[in-house]
């Protein structure tokens, strides 16, 4: 299959960390949809990357959805490759990788123009570019496999051997990385991109976020409001 356009999502139990999410992104909140559990965060210009649903229970997090022309071929590649399916709909099919990560597949409307990062007052630039996909050692093997084939991206390592990435088609405003994560629990996370990693980090603090942990020189991994981990990393918001 090929993936036209891929979407972060923000999961949580209701709707306070939303303000927070517009403020260090600098993109709006759409009207709600879906009975009032989704929203869409609207960049100044580009076509959006990043929404947000408001789930039933749980702690708050995150997940990708891929979008795809032929949702129904999409779905079988998916479990052909090891994935299962969770809920179906037209247009929509839930489903869990092989190491338990939820993602969506969902019909493209065409998306294809990566939003233009923010200047903040500070002079840095930022943007949402990536979901982090959060896999115990024991399966990372496995999990990138399966990824490699759902997207069809080539699957690349990085300069640090916990993290690889799948190279994503140009123009394509989310990237996917692979970290590996111990013995800890499958999910995703989201990262934005920066050229400014302390004044970025000061900014988003500023709106309600704690720093947990710093990697100089690399990214700082934060928590919202809700406590939903994420990070901003020192990777060029303006990819080639």
């Amino acid at each position: 299959m090929a993936v036209r356009w891929v979407t972060g999502f923000l999961d949580t139990p209701s709707r306070v960390a939303e303000p927070f999410w517009a403020a260090v992104t600098g993109w709006s909140l759409s009207p709600r949809r879906g009975g009032g559990a989704f929203a869409t965060l609207v960049p100044g210009s580009g076509d959006a990357c990043l929404r947000v649903q408001v789930v039933g229970g749980g702690r708050a997090g995150a997940h990708v959805d891929l979008h795809v022309d032929d949702v129904g071929e999409a779905a079988a590649g998916a479990v052909a490759a090891g994935a299962v399916v969770t809920f179906a709909e037209p247009g929509l099919v839930v489903l869990r990788s092989p190491a338990g990560i939820g993602f969506c597949l969902v019909s493209w409307r065409g998306e294809s123009v990566r939003p233009v990062p923010v200047r903040w007052p500070g002079g840095q630039c930022s943007v949402v570019d990536q979901v982090c996909l959060d896999v115990p050692d024991a399966a990372y093997e496995r999990e990138a496999r399966f990824w490699a084939a759902v997207t069809g991206w080539q699957l690349r390592a990085s300069d640090l051997p916990e993290f690889s990435y799948l190279q994503r088609p140009a123009g394509m405003a989310v990237r996917l990385l692979l970290q590996r994560v111990g013995a800890g629990p499958a999910g995703a996370h989201v990262d934005l991109a920066c050229d400014d990693v302390e004044a970025e980090v000061a900014r988003h603090v500023g709106c309600g976020a704690v720093v947990v942990r710093r990697v100089p020189g690399d990214w700082t991994t934060l928590a919202d409001p809700v406590g939903r981990e994420y990070c901003v990393t020192g990777r060029s918001p303006f990819p080639a």
